[in-house]
C-alpha cells in the first residue's frame, strides 16, 4: 500500500504541530462536524476558537506540503465515508480521542469504513507518555510521580527543588490591588471572521457572543500567549492563585487552558517555560511550583482519573442530590454578589478561574442539592476550554464530590466567610456575610451548616473534615431548628434568591 492510499484523520482537539499522524501519512481530514459543534448550545467562542484554529491548522499543514480536505459534514461519520470515496482510502490513521465517546466511536471505525484503522496513542498528554508505574488513587502522590518522571523542579539527588514538593500553604493571598497586566489579545483575522459568520449560521443555538473574539488560534500565537504569560503574570500567580476580584477576570491566571486542550500548546513545554523562568530568577519558586502542580498534576490527575471512571462517571450522584439547576445561572440574575459577577463573567467571556469555579460555582452547588449532571451540562456548554475529560471529573467528581470521593478526598464545602477572605464579592452584597439566619443571611452560611447537618454522620467519618463537623458541637438545638427551617424557605425559593 502507498501513501497515496492512506489518510490521517486529525480532530479539532488535536492541532499539535507534533501529531503522531503526521509523521505516517501525507494526506489528512479534518472534518466541522455539525452534529459535534450542536451536540449542546455551546459557547460561541469556544465554537470560533476551535474552527477558527482548525482552518489555521489546515492552512500550515498545506503550507508544510501535506494534502488537506477539510470539510464540513452532518456528522463525522458522514464525512470520512464521502473523503474515504472521494479520495480512495484504503487505510485510515488516527490518534486516540481523549474524550470517551469519541473514542469508543474510533474504535468502530474500522467495521463502519470497511478499510483497516490504526490508532495511534494520544500524545497530548504526559500520563499517557508516561504511565505511573502504580495506580496513584491520590493527586498527591501522583503529582510527585509525574515531577519524577519529567525532571521538572527535581534536584539531581531526587529531591525536589526548594526541598518541599508542594508550596500550596503560601498561594492563598487576597487580591491586594496591585495592577494587573493585560494578557496579549490577538484581533479575528479573515479567517476568523469567516468562522463567526459561518457559525451564526450553522450553531443558532450557541450562547454567549464572540463579536470581540481575540483568543489565539495559531500556534504561533499560542506561544506567544505562553511567553505574555510567563513575562508579566507568572511571579505573582502562586500568592494570588486563590484570589477572587470583582474588577478582573484573570488576575494573574495564564488562561491558557484552551489552547493546552486544542494541542496549540504542549503541557510539558508549557511547564518547562515556567520552571527556566525560575532559573532565570524571573518568578519565586512557588509562583511556578503552583503554576507546574496544575499542569502537569491536576490537569494529567484529572485526565488519568477519568479513564478510570467512565463511563460510570457520568451518572454517579453519591449525595443523591436532585434539585433543578436554577435558571440564574443562565443570565447571572441573583442578589447573591459572587455568583452573579462570576456566572456574568462565564457567560460573557466562557471563562473564569479554577477557584470561582470550585468554590463558588460548585460549592453552592454542592451546598444546594443541585442533581449533579445538570450542573456537569452547564459546565460543559459555558466555557472555552470545556471538554468531557476534564470538566466531568472536575464537576461531578471534584466539586460535587458525587463520585463518593474517589477523586477528591473531602467535599470541597464553604461558608461565605472563604469567600470573603478570598474575593472582594462579599463588599456590598445584598446578603450578610456573617449570618447564617435571619432574612438577610447569606445563603452559603445556612446552606453550609444545613449540609454538616443533614450529612452529620457521614461527613464525621471522614477525617479531613472533622473540625468542620466539630463545630455543630457550638451550635444549640434550637439553633439547628432554625438553620433547617431557612434552609427549608431558601430552597424552595431558590430562584428568587
Amino acid at each position: 500500500m502507498t501513501l497515496a492510499h492512506e489518510s490521517v484523520w486529525i480532530l479539532g482537539d488535536q492541532l499539535s504541530p507534533h501529531h503522531p499522524g503526521l509523521v505516517a501519512g501525507r494526506r489528512v481530514v479534518m472534518i466541522e462536524s455539525l452534529a459535534r459543534l450542536n451536540q449542546r448550545p455551546y459557547h460561541r467562542r469556544k465554537l470560533v476558537l476551535i474552527i477558527s484554529a482548525m482552518r489555521h491548522y489546515a492552512g500550515e499543514l498545506r503550507a508544510a506540503g501535506y494534502e488537506v480536505d477539510l470539510r464540513s459534514a452532518p456528522d463525522f461519520l458522514s464525512g470520512l465515508r464521502d473523503h474515504v470515496a472521494t479520495f480512495g482510502v484504503r487505510h485510515l490513521i488516527c490518534m486516540a480521542a481523549a474524550e470517551y465517546d469519541t473514542r469508543q466511536f474510533q474504535q468502530r471505525l474500522e467495521h463502519d469504513l470497511g478499510i483497516p484503522v490504526t490508532m495511534l496513542p494520544n500524545t497530548l498528554f504526559l500520563v499517557e507518555r508516561h504511565p505511573p508505574t502504580r495506580s496513584p488513587a491520590l493527586m498527591e502522590p501522583f503529582y510527585r510521580a509525574m515531577r519524577r518522571q519529567t525532571g521538572l523542579l527535581i534536584e539531581p539527588d531526587g529531591e525536589p527543588t526548594g526541598g518541599v514538593w508542594n508550596l500550596d500553604h503560601e498561594n492563598r493571598r487576597r487580591y491586594d490591588g496591585r495592577p494587573v497586566p493585560a494578557p496579549v489579545r490577538f484581533p479575528a483575522d479573515t479567517i476568523t471572521q469567516q468562522v463567526i459568520a459561518d457559525l451564526a449560521r450553522s450553531c443558532p443555538n450557541a450562547i454567549g457572543s464572540a463579536d470581540d473574539f481575540d483568543l489565539p488560534v495559531t500556534r504561533a500565537q499560542a506561544l506567544v500567549a505562553l511567553d505574555d504569560f510567563i513575562a508579566h503574570r507568572l511571579a505573582d500567580f502562586g500568592p494570588f492563585e486563590d484570589a477572587m476580584s470583582a474588577d478582573h477576570d484573570l488576575l494573574f491566571h495564564s488562561q491558557l487552558s484552551p489552547l493546552l486542550n486544542i494541542g496549540l500548546l504542549d503541557p510539558l513545554e508549557t511547564a518547562t517555560a515556567a520552571v527556566a523562568a525560575y532559573h532565570a530568577g524571573k518568578a519565586p519558586l512557588a509562583s511556578v511550583e503552583g503554576f507546574v502542580r496544575q499542569i502537569i498534576g491536576w490537569r494529567e490527575y484529572i485526565y488519568y482519573r477519568y479513564w478510570e471512571l467512565m463511563p460510570d462517571l457520568l451518572s454517579a450522584n453519591a449525595w443523591q442530590a436532585e434539585r433543578p439547576l436554577p435558571g440564574w445561572y443562565w443570565h447571572g440574575e441573583t442578589r447573591m454578589h459572587c455568583l452573579s459577577c462570576v456566572i456574568k463573567k462565564v457567560l460573557r467571556s466562557g471563562y473564569c478561574h479554577h477557584i470561582e469555579r470550585l468554590m463558588v460555582l460548585c460549592n453552592f452547588a454542592l451546598l444546594a442539592g443541585i442533581r449533579p449532571q445538570e450542573v456537569n451540562a452547564w459546565f460543559l456548554e459555558c466555557y472555552i476550554d470545556a471538554y468531557e475529560w476534564v470538566v466531568t471529573p472536575n464537576v461531578i467528581g471534584m466539586g460535587l464530590n458525587a463520585d463518593g470521593g474517589r477523586t477528591a478526598t473531602k467535599p470541597y464545602l464553604a461558608s461565605a466567610a472563604y469567600i470573603d477572605k478570598m474575593s472582594d464579592y462579599c463588599r456590598g452584597c445584598f446578603y450578610d456575610r456573617k449570618a447564617r439566619i435571619g432574612p438577610r443571611a447569606c445563603p452559603f452560611n445556612t446552606l453550609y451548616w444545613h449540609f454538616l447537618i443533614v450529612h452529620e454522620a457521614t461527613l464525621r467519618a471522614n477525617p479531613r473534615l472533622g473540625p468542620a463537623v466539630l463545630g455543630l458541637r457550638r451550635i444549640t438545638e434550637a439553633e439547628r431548628q432554625a438553620i433547617m427551617a431557612q434552609a427549608a424557605t431558601i430552597l424552595a425559593q431558590i430562584e428568587a434568591l
